[in-house]
């Protein structure tokens, strides 16, 4: 084989290998900014399934509805 060939066929291969390392990393990346936007949706739905646990205490609905008729016998 001739020097040129085996220059020729080594630049096509790391064309390729490039062209494949920087899809890899496009993909992880977005993959990532996917993962984060999903952790931030489950805080918030956390967050709000235990503020509307925190109304299901029983103690906590009577209080409320004890200080709701306070409030209106006060006016």
């Amino acid at each position: 084989m001739e020097y040129e060939t085996i220059s020729a066929l080594l630049t096509i291969t790391v064309i390729l290998l490039s062209v494949v390392i920087i899809t890899l990393l496009v993909i992880a990346i977005s993959t990532l900014v996917k993962l984060r936007r999903i952790a931030r949706n489950v805080n918030q739905i956390t967050g709000n399934i235990a503020a509307a646990s925190e109304w299901l205490v029983p103690s906590k609905l009577i209080s409320e509805i004890v200080k709701l008729f306070n409030k209106n016998k006060k006016e």
